[in-house]
């Protein structure tokens, strides 16, 4: 569910603004549905993530200018949050806005309505008739509590239901995130800052939803769902308390895992948890420390064992292919999600190569040591950076070996493979010890089940 349109919408007065909300993957002539519902309108946002998204929306913006050559088009978003000046080069493009938007598009919108100048206009960068842009002071970020209710209405839930093929409600409870992991943007966009919704309003806010929706599942979208206990257990209370029939998913830090209490953790699996998404992302800990993710592999498999122990599924993402990562490395990442998968069927360890997203400190320094990112809106509108293609320093061997190991985990240890047991045991003696030649399994399993293109 576009959330983040949905935060920015349901913030402005409705008394004021008329809030309009086109999602271009569910419409068949996305820029026409567009022009058609901007007759009449104060301005066009829009929100903008790096890559493929950002190629749509200079064309989506292009189009528009074309047709309402005085409509204010507005970027919001990953990536002018990190390149607001940049993002102005494209004369479509009259103002962008960085980092928390809920306020910031709101006071954009009063001073369009107002006809005044962005002058002073905190969070945001912006042209001027004279063509000169202005990079203003950044915005403190607020409180989410401020903010006013995300209203769901703005958007068709039920379209949303069918497409995921489950009733599963996406909900964002935090902003933010403390930590400085140096491949995450998130230190660079919110300064290691974090805020969170009041337990309270949470509960009060899914249970109004579920009178209206009645969904099965709720999915935190939130940087680091765990990132204070005591919020977490109020959380956990207010669901049970008000007995909601729904399971929910949210995201956990290794060694935030290591520290909840097991009454914790016994309180969230009774309000319905089912799943938590644990970043790995390396196999050892000093590459660990390289990327400055502050936990250790011990964490990694305590946490793991105490999730199984109460019935709780786990997503455990790697990275591989960092500036200068041994073969050792990649190795022992491939043995560590190995092992994690052994631990149980109901977890899993995909495996992402790193791309250098702007605005971490290990493309900064890669940049200093001779690496050019690209230039243009054009260039980054090509950037691949959730493909399933090695990153710039992965050799051809090191893909191959990765690629090999994604299909033989998934071959020997998925609980739905149609594979015999025997294929199965074979599939994991590879994994156990890394011996890939002679893929025959794996080319028969592409001719026949070709892997899916991605939305």
């Amino acid at each position: 569910m576009p959330l983040a349109l949905v935060a920015i919408g349901s913030h402005l007065d409705p008394t004021r603004f008329e809030v309009v909300i086109v999602d271009g993957r569910l419409e068949d002539d996305p820029i026409g549905r567009l022009d058609a519902a901007l007759e009449g309108a104060l301005c066009l946002g829009v929100t903008v993530l790096t890559g493929a998204p950002l190629k749509d929306a200079v064309a989506v913006s292009r189009a528009i200018r074309r047709a309402r050559p005085t409509l204010p088009i507005i970027w919001g978003g990953w990536h002018p949050s990190m390149f607001g000046r940049q993002c102005l080069t494209e004369p479509a493009v009259d103002i962008t806005v960085q980092a928390q938007g809920e306020e910031t598009f709101a006071e954009i919108c009063d001073r369009l309505a107002s006809h005044r100048s962005m002058d002073g206009c905190l969070g945001c960068t912006w042209r001027d008739q004279a063509g000169e842009v202005h990079v203003n002071p950044p915005r403190p970020l607020r409180r989410l509590d401020e903010f006013k209710p995300h209203n769901y209405r703005l958007i068709p839930v039920e379209r949303y239901f069918d497409l995921k093929g489950k009733r599963q409600l996406d909900y964002i409870s935090s902003q933010g995130c403390q930590f400085r992991c140096a491949f995450c943007a998130d230190p660079f966009v919110y300064e290691r800052q974090w805020v969170g919704l009041a337990p309270e309003r949470v509960g009060h806010e899914l249970a109004e939803c579920w009178e209206r929706y009645r969904f099965t599942d709720v999915n935190f979208q939130d940087e680091t769902f765990f990132t204070r206990r005591e919020r977490v257990d109020a959380i956990a209370e207010e669901l049970i308390r008000r007995k909601l029939p729904t399971t929910w998913a949210g995201t956990m830090r290794a060694d935030q895992g290591t520290r909840l209490p097991e009454t914790s953790l016994a309180r969230c699996r009774q309000s319905g948890l089912r799943r938590v998404l644990v970043g790995v992302e390396a196999g050892t800990d000093e590459m660990l420390r390289r990327i400055k993710k502050d936990i250790t592999i011990g964490q990694v498999f305590e946490t793991a064992e105490r999730i199984r122990s109460h019935g709780v599924a786990g997503n455990f993402p790697f990275i591989v292919g960092f500036p200068e990562e041994p073969d050792e490395s990649v190795r022992a990442s491939l043995d560590v999600a190995r092992r994690l998968r052994a631990m149980s069927p109901d977890f899993q360890t995909p495996i992402f190569y790193f791309k250098p997203y702007p605005g971490t400190s290990i493309t900064e320094q890669a940049v200093r040591n001779g690496y050019q990112l690209p230039s243009t809106l054009d260039e980054w509108s090509e950037f691949d950076y959730v493909g399933s293609v090695g990153g710039p320093w992965v050799s051809p061997g090191r893909f191959r070996t990765v690629e090999r190991f994604k299909f033989y985990q998934q071959l020997g240890y998925n609980r739905s493979t149609i594979a015999t047991r025997w294929i199965r045991a074979f599939a994991r003696w590879r994994c156990e010890r890394q011996v890939f030649s002679a893929p025959v399994e794996m080319a028969v399993a592409r001719r026949l089940w070709p892997a899916p293109a991605l939305s």
